[in-house]
């Protein structure tokens, strides 16, 4: 099977931003002052074809989502024996330690 044929395989998996934090007191304590941070909106949706990285997602995120990504677009999931109510999805946050942004992943239809 060639990885044309192995890719139509694949499952789309949506990508949500469902929440961020931000911790003021660390940022005032370690962060070096930032004009532009985050672009991420909450509630924004992204969908990943093919296990890539939806255009607009931030590169950092992506980096720490990838391997759910990868693992729910081959139809894996149950992570972490039931962790999850909905077995093909995941909650997954980026790797901001001062502002962290959490992600929804599922597995959609694809069309």
């Amino acid at each position: 099977m060639n990885n044309k044929q192995e890719n139509n395989d694949l499952r789309r998996v949506r990508i949500t931003a469902m929440r961020q934090t931000v911790y003021q007191d660390l940022m005032q304590q370690y962060e070096n002052p930032i004009e532009h941070t985050c672009d991420i909106r909450l509630g924004q949706t992204f969908v990943s074809i093919d296990a890539q990285r939806p255009d607009g997602m931030c590169e950092s995120a992506w980096e720490s989502m990838r391997p759910f990504v990868e693992a729910l677009a081959r139809g894996e999931g149950n992570f972490y024996d039931g962790w999850m109510k909905n077995p093909q999805s995941a909650m997954i946050s980026c790797n901001d330690g001062f502002r962290p942004v959490s992600f929804y992943l599922e597995t959609v239809p694809n069309d």
